[in-house]
């Protein structure tokens, strides 16, 4: 009997271990299958970083450092004065080209009242023209009157007609009308030749009057460069964010695009995933992506993917890959992806540029 009951026990005691083994293996099969269900549809990588826009602060003019109105991780707003170099410098040369640009309008002036006056000249001169031009047209009827009269005195004088003192005077006057006739022939002469000199004084003054308004246009262009440079002696904040990377002091000597400090807008940042390209087969860009940040433990941030990189990161390196020289080895590629937070995953700013998270890419069936 003993042997009986020992038999069966272990034959209970089989069932109830190939149950227990069986009922874990079934659930082990469950756990895996919505493993795999899982993966197929939630692409995580921990090869992520926040990333954002970074306005670096630096003046367009060299000079010394008068003033600096901000401090390390201060906010700012867009318009904000931020820093100032001494304009004493600027002034001076501002006031300079105002001096230079006076004295050129000045010399302009004078150009342009002397092209009215030759105007006015060249108005009395066409004036003598026409009025010597009428002179000698009643000139030279008065010389054909004459030479009718002493052709005619020349007849009655042969056939003693008339005195030789009516010829004479007949004669005294044809001579006189020749002389009048060429008094008024070199005065026209003069006339438009005076004419000629004064059209070409007026083409000279507009000539010059074009070159001087050069100078001018010139000198003006100086004194908006100069007041350009005064006005570049002070740094506005580009944009909303916060100061960082400051790091420079009132008396500094400043460069050129010598960098100062940075302005971060953390209202515009996005996330960097850099993304295995097996695992892209299914991603496109709008899907929805959870995001766990390392600082922040247990808590999730949301966005969407707005783009994906047009390469692998290494394709774009300075030293890209040459496959077709040497040993080739096969590596998996990363693509960068982008994600751009949702508007209201962030409200207090509590992410900073640079951040490791894991972004997971939610692939709806």
């Amino acid at each position: 009997m003993e042997d009986i009951k020992q038999t069966t026990n272990n034959h209970r005691r089989k069932f109830i271990a190939l149950a227990v083994f069986s009922v874990v293996g079934i659930i082990g099969i469950i756990t895996i299958y919505f493993y795999m269900q899982y993966k197929s549809t939630h692409i995580t990588t921990d090869d992520a970083f926040v990333e954002g826009r970074v306005h670096t602060v630096a003046f367009k003019v060299p000079g010394t450092l008068k003033g600096i109105y901000v401090t390390d991780n201060q906010f700012v707003k867009k318009g904000d004065l931020i820093a100032e170099i001494d304009m004493a410098d600027y002034d001076v040369r501002v006031k300079e080209a105002e001096s230079a640009m006076n004295a050129e309008r000045a010399k302009l002036a004078e150009v342009r009242a002397g092209i009215e006056v030759a105007k006015k000249q060249l108005s009395e001169t066409n004036y003598k023209v026409k009025s010597a031009k009428a002179n000698l047209e009643v000139q030279e009827a008065n010389l054909k009157q004459a030479e009718t009269d002493i052709k005619r005195a020349e007849n009655l004088f042969r056939k003693d007609a008339v005195s030789k003192e009516r010829y004479e005077k007949t004669k005294t006057g044809y001579d006189v009308n020749v002389a009048l006739v060429k008094a008024a022939r070199e005065q026209l002469r003069q006339s438009e030749a005076s004419l000629e000199t004064q059209n070409a004084i007026i083409k000279q003054a507009e000539s010059a009057l074009q070159s001087q308004t050069s100078v001018v246009k010139q000198k003006e262009a100086v004194l908006n460069a100069a007041e350009l440079n005064r006005d570049y002696s002070k740094i506005h904040a580009s944009s909303d964010g916060y100061v960082t990377k400051k790091s420079v002091e009132v008396g500094n000597q400043i460069k050129t695009g010598q960098p100062l400090m940075a302005i971060v807008p953390l209202d515009d940042i996005w996330v960097i995933a850099n993304y295995k390209e097996t695992q892209l087969g299914k991603v496109k860009p709008g899907q929805k992506v959870e995001i766990k940040v390392d600082t922040y433990s247990g808590k999730k941030f949301y966005g969407k993917i707005d783009s994906i990189m047009a390469g692998t990161g290494s394709a774009f390196s300075l030293f890209p890959p040459e496959n077709a020289t040497g040993n080739f080895v096969k590596v998996v590629q990363r693509i960068p992806v982008k994600i751009v937070l949702d508007k209201n995953t962030d409200p207090s700013h509590v992410l900073r540029v640079g951040m490791s998270v894991e972004p997971t890419i939610i692939i709806e069936k």
